[in-house]
Parts: C-alpha cells; sequence; structure tokens
C-alpha cells in the first residue's frame, strides 16, 4: 500500500484532540510529579533565547517546582545554555547538549551561507582551531571573540567571523548567565570544556524522532522539521513506520505517533496555563492550530518581541506581563465568569512559585504598548 493510500486510511484527530494529545506530552494538562532534570530532557530543551523561560516554562509544568532546582542544574554543569535547535538558545541537559547539537550542525552550517561575502578568504578550519583555543583559555564574549579574530583576518566582517566561530563550534554560555536571579554576561566556551568530556556522536535520527514524538507528538514530518531546524527526515520515519501508529488532521495531513503515547479524550479538562515568551508549545509544529487559533494567529508577537502567553481551555487565548507590583492579565475576548477565576487561581499558583514572599496583585488590562 502506497503512503497517500495509508494515510488517506488513517484515523482522523481533530483539532481539540490533537490539543489535548500536545499538552499531555507537554506536561500541561496535570503538573507532573518530575525533577527538574527529567523535565528538560523529557522535553529535549527548553527554549531559552532569554534567561528566564526556561524557569515560567518548568514552573507552568512541573509539581513543586522551585526557581533553585534549574539554577541548581545549571551551576553544577548538569543543564547548559546552547544553540540548537532551530538555530536558537535551548536549556538542555549535558548529556543532550553533546549529541544534540552534533546533530543540527547541518543547520548551523547551513547559516553561514548567509555570511560568505564577510568570510571571503577565511579558512574555516583555522578559524575553528583559533576560536576553539581562546574560549578554552578563558570564556570570551562574541565581542572579544569578534575583537580577536578580526585581528588575524583584518579584511574580514567582524560580526562574521565571530558568527562563523558560533557556527562551527558548540559554544555553551558560561554560569553565572542563565542563573535564577543571578545571571550575567554572555561568555562563551566549548561545551566539552565546559562539562569535561568531549561530544558524542550524533544519535541516528530515528531516535530524536521516537523522543520528538514522546514530547510533542502527534506530528508530522513537516512538524518535526520545523522544531528541528532540520531537513530531509521523511527517511526516519519511513523507517520507523512499522513501529508507529499513524492518523490524519482535519486538513488530511499524516501524523505519526508511538503507539503507547497518551491520547486523552478531546473533552479533557485543561486548566490556564500561564508560559514564558518562546515557548516550545508554540514553536515546534508546522501547522500551530492545535494550540494557535487562526483567529489569534500572530498576536504572541509584536515586531522582534514575543510575550508572555496565556492558554485557556488548552488554546491561546491571552497574554501578561509581571510588573513591579502586579500581575497584568491581558485576555483576547471576554473571558466566563469560571474560566476568569480560573486563570486567576493559576495566577496566583504561579506567582506562589516564582516569587514566593513578594506580594502581587493581579488584574485584568492591556499588556501590549
Amino acid at each position: 500500500m502506497t503512503t497517500t493510500k495509508r494515510s488517506a486510511t488513517a484515523p482522523v484527530l481533530g483539532t481539540r484532540a490533537l490539543n489535548r494529545a500536545t499538552l499531555d506530552r507537554q506536561l500541561l494538562l496535570r503538573p507532573a510529579r518530575m525533577s527538574a532534570a527529567e523535565a528538560v530532557e523529557h522535553l529535549v530543551g527548553l527554549q531559552a533565547q532569554n534567561v528566564k523561560p526556561p524557569y515560567y516554562a518548568l514552573a507552568a509544568r512541573l509539581d513543586a517546582f522551585t526557581p533553585e532546582a534549574l539554577s541548581r542544574l545549571m551551576a553544577d554543569r548538569s543543564a547548559v545554555r546552547i544553540v540548537t535547535m532551530r538555530s536558537t538558545i535551548h536549556t538542555h541537559t549535558a548529556d543532550d547538549c553533546l549529541t544534540l547539537r552534533p546533530l543540527v550542525q547541518p543547520a548551523r552550517d547551513r547559516e553561514l551561507v548567509a555570511f560568505r561575502k564577510g568570510l571571503a578568504g577565511v579558512d574555516l578550519d583555522r578559524l575553528a582551531a583559533l576560536a576553539r583555543d581562546l574560549v578554552e583559555e578563558a570564556p570570551r564574549t562574541m565581542g572579544e571573540l569578534r575583537e580577536a579574530l578580526a585581528q588575524q583576518w583584518p579584511d574580514a566582517d567582524p560580526q562574521a567571523l565571530a558568527v562563523a566561530a558560533r557556527c562551527r563550534l558548540p559554544l555553551v554560555q558560561v554560569t553565572p548567565r542563565g542563573l535564577w536571579e543571578r545571571s550575567g554576561q554572555v561568555r562563551l566556551t566549548t561545551a566539552g570544556h565546559w562539562l569535561g568530556r568531549a561530544a558524542e556522536p550524533a544519535p541516528a535520527p530515528e531516535a530524536v524522532v521516537l523522543r520528538y514524538l514522546a514530547a510533542f507528538g502527534p506530528a508530522s514530518v513537516k512538524d518535526m522539521q520545523t522544531w528541528a531546524g532540520l531537513t530531509r527526515l521523511r527517511a526516519a520515519f519511513e523507517r520507523l513506520r512499522p513501529g508507529l501508529v499513524t492518523f490524519r488532521d482535519a486538513g488530511g495531513t499524516e501524523l505519526f505517533d508511538l503507539p503507547d503515547a497518551p491520547r486523552p479524550d478531546p473533552d479533557t479538562p485543561a486548566p490556564p496555563r500561564f508560559l514564558p515568551e518562546f515557548d516550545n508549545l508554540l514553536l515546534s509544529h508546522a501547522d500551530r492550530t492545535r494550540v494557535v487559533p487562526p483567529e489569534h494567529r500572530g498576536r504572541s508577537w509584536q515586531g522582534n518581541v514575543a510575550h508572555r502567553t496565556l492558554l485557556v481551555d488548552g488554546f491561546l487565548a491571552g497574554l501578561w506581563r509581571l510588573d513591579e507590583d502586579a500581575l497584568v492579565i491581558e485576555p483576547f475576548g471576554r473571558l466566563a465568569r469560571a474560566a476568569r477565576e480560573e486563570v486567576v487561581a493559576e495566577g496566583e499558583r504561579m506567582l506562589r512559585t516564582m516569587h514566593p514572599g513578594t506580594s502581587y496583585d493581579i488584574r485584568f488590562g492591556a499588556v501590549r504598548t
């Protein structure tokens, strides 16, 4: 039977069914009783463009989470901040850092294409070796790295030189950067130097497909490629097909999943959740309608700025921000009284988790300025 025929006969999962399944995998239907390290591993990393989002991401997902739990992982080098999926900064466990970074190297190589004019005449292997010596001698800022490399290639674009070093080498942000309420300037060294062990071979694509489905499934090939920032993953899915189950979404796209993965009833209650900016829930599928209603597409962004988002009944339903004295919530539409009370209760839970001992008002109003 051809792939097209198999897809045409697969059961259909509606939007709410996909929503509940994804929320369950993302630990957002109920607070998960697992450690911060276990959650970071299960979720295959946390988007970490800024310092605070990984902390709020875990606060929304874990039972009895404290910011210090993740901060300790960063301090003892059990977790690190490094550019991986979609060429963006993620917080990963040390083990994942050493394997997933090699996996996405092809994407980092493609990133350099945009800088080829600024790198004319530059020997990239020599650049990588020199940059490695520099950052392993002492962690460097991008400015310091740029200045040092420009001395070797004065005719090249200094910014392109620094980007080339970041693309060719697995550079981690050393602490105190990333620590809760003690963060500092971005300084970089190699993952191997920071962790005291060499990078490992990239895992087989099939192994990462299975982990992606466990955290984000059911999903299409294109969904995973969007999450990883990689291409040509169809072959890995096909090799796994005999051990997977398949569905279709409402538009007919084929979705793959693990046979025993949870797929809750579409009417399963989904409590409100306060998510950080750049949360992977909103970024890891090509088709985001399982979480983002079409009428709210683009509303979590303003220019190049991402807002913190509110889920109600499992779907994007508003924004939030934390002022000096108040949690401000901006729903996209009118909330029923019961939903409003649930949002306030979840806001109080989030504040107790993230800011114990600090008093905040909770009010509804405009977040965007």
